[in-house]
């Protein structure tokens, strides 16, 4: 009996030096301990952050009123006053389309305050809209408690009221007034971050030269940060709303510590997590209503092109609203938000087969019966990292294994398109992996009729 014992050990090593020679080609770090680096990992406030997947801006500015993308402060205060803002219709427009964040520009490059705060006189309490005594942060929070929306908020590092012009970081063109800044720029943040309830996310636009480490670890420690040397997601460097691909959501820490890295410097060996958040406007290049804006609304089949390429590669689409003069979203705006989130829903509510939570290089997929696919969604379980580096996905065809789509990274979800083709059965092979595959879901898709790609 112990010499068959003996032989089983022996069985089962071999198996595991074969499995980690398949897996890792250089060798299997994490599972067999070869003195590799351990994967990057996300902390639980990026998951919860992550798995939001729609995130929905509001950008409402001054420039608003002056039909431009940018403060020119040639608009008197006396003529803001959006008497009909509805911060609970802002949030029903996120919700149409599956958001489940808003992301408020409390500050942008002008410099004027959404929010009552004795740092300047320019802001909403210098307006006639209620009285000088409104503050829309205040209301918006409500109504994401109201409506179930985490809030975040963008507060602009620069201030054109105080010399530091936008792309500045806050950094003042005259040094003397530097210091002075310093201080109400971080006030501002500390009274945006401390009275408005729990911030799911802070965005620094450009990094931030001042230093608010302290505030950021005692006002909101389980924030995501954009940008800054705090950062804990990325931009992927262009405001399409699509990620290149691959797109690795960890990086070298050093480039994550200099405030400003993107998608370019993913790498999946990297030892930072700092997953990518793909911006865009619902208007094609611009963030701020006017009403020639309106007609660069952006097509549903643009829309989808866009889910497809950033939350479908792995990332969190981040997409834009602005309400207009009278504080409200268009109606044109809210029906596409609408016919968004419904088209979303059609095409991958509703699995042909899914298979979920496995493990292991190969995850087979029986279909009732032989069916038209023309995508499929892989999910990784990025919570032990990004393991998946290169798969294939294969369809059975007259009895054949046929490659129907491959790729690189997965992480969070990966959608792959393409022709419509009758299968039996489909399996998702991972070829290349830093350690064992863990696929938390792996679904087949048809769409019929579809008028989109």
């Amino acid at each position: 009996m112990s010499g068959y014992r003996s032989f089983l050990r022996l069985l089962r090593l071999f198996a595991a030096i074969m499995l980690c020679a398949f897996l890792r080609p250089s060798g299997c770090p994490e599972a067999c301990g070869a003195g590799a680096p351990p994967l990057a990992r996300p902390s639980p406030q990026q998951v919860a952050w992550h798995e939001q997947e729609r995130i929905q801006f509001v950008c409402l500015d001054p420039c608003t009123w002056q039909g431009r993308e940018y403060d020119d402060h040639s608009t008197p205060l006396s003529a803001m006053n959006p008497a009909h803002l509805d911060t609970d219709q802002w949030c029903r427009a996120a919700k149409l389309w599956g958001a489940k964040e808003i992301l408020f520009v409390a500050k942008h490059t002008g410099g004027f305050c959404w929010w009552q705060t004795e740092t300047t006189r320019y802001g909403i309490k210098e307006t006639p809209w209620k009285g000088g005594k409104g503050d829309v942060l205040a209301e918006l929070s409500a109504s994401c408690r109201k409506q179930g929306l985490a809030l975040g908020v963008y507060v602009y590092p620069g201030d054109d009221t105080w010399g530091a012009p936008i792309g500045s970081g806050g950094r003042t063109k005259d040094p003397a007034r530097q210091e002075a800044y310093n201080k109400v720029y971080r006030q501002q943040l500390t009274e945006v971050l401390t009275r408005y309830g729990k911030i799911s996310e802070v965005w620094f636009d450009g990094s931030c030269i001042i230093d608010v480490s302290d505030i950021l670890r005692r006002c909101a420690p389980n924030a995501a940060i954009f940008q800054g040397p705090q950062a804990t997601i990325r931009w992927p460097g262009t405001e399409s709303g699509k990620l290149p691909y691959p797109a690795w959501n960890s990086l070298p820490s050093k480039d994550l510590r200099s405030g400003g890295a993107t998608a370019a410097q993913g790498n999946p060996d990297g030892d930072a997590w700092a997953p990518l958040e793909a911006d865009t406007p619902l208007y094609n290049h611009n963030w701020f209503w006017s009403a020639a804006n309106e007609s660069k609304r952006k097509s549903l089949d643009e829309l989808m092109d866009v889910y497809c390429k950033s939350a479908g590669r792995g990332g969190v689409l981040l997409l834009n609203s602005t309400p207009n003069t009278d504080g409200l979203i268009p109606d044109g705006d809210m029906k596409l938000y609408a016919a968004f989130g419904k088209e979303i829903a059609r095409r991958f509510d509703h699995p042909v087969a899914q298979a979920k939570n496995r493990r292991g290089i190969d995850v087979e997929l029986a279909l009732p019966a032989p069916a038209t696919i023309d995508r499929v969604v892989i999910m990784e379980d990025y919570r032990e990292g990004e393991r998946i580096r290169e798969y294939v996905v294969e369809g059975l065809v007259d009895g054949q294994w046929r490659e129907l789509s491959s790729g690189s990274s997965v992480g969070r979800k990966k959608i792959d398109l393409f022709d419509p083709v009758r299968v039996a059965r489909l399996r998702l092979r991972v070829t290349k992996s830093a350690a064992e595959p863990m696929i938390r879901s792996f679904a087949a898709f048809h769409i019929k009729e579809s008028p989109y790609g």
